[in-house]
């Protein structure tokens, strides 16, 4: 079941890395507003955006991965 292993291994990085990646686009987006609506400073701004963006980021891909592990996890 080495094959079976890679290829759910393969899912979960797939899952985390497009979660990340919706998350990121999402937390960067979301960022950017709260940013401009607390009407946030400039450099300040910039490091808001980027927590916001890299949280975002963090937590899809999270459930994403660990969505996809259970996936694995129920097809053998």
């Amino acid at each position: 079941t080495d094959i079976a292993r890679d290829s759910c291994l393969a899912r979960v990085t797939a899952g985390v890395a497009v979660g990340g990646a919706v998350g990121g686009a999402v937390g960067a987006v979301y960022g950017t507003y709260e940013a401009i609506r607390y009407k946030v400073p400039g450099l300040l701004k910039i490091r808001y955006i980027g927590q916001t963006t890299l949280g975002s980021a963090a937590i899809f891909g999270l459930f994403l991965g660990a969505g996809s592990l259970i996936h694995c996890g129920k097809s053998h």
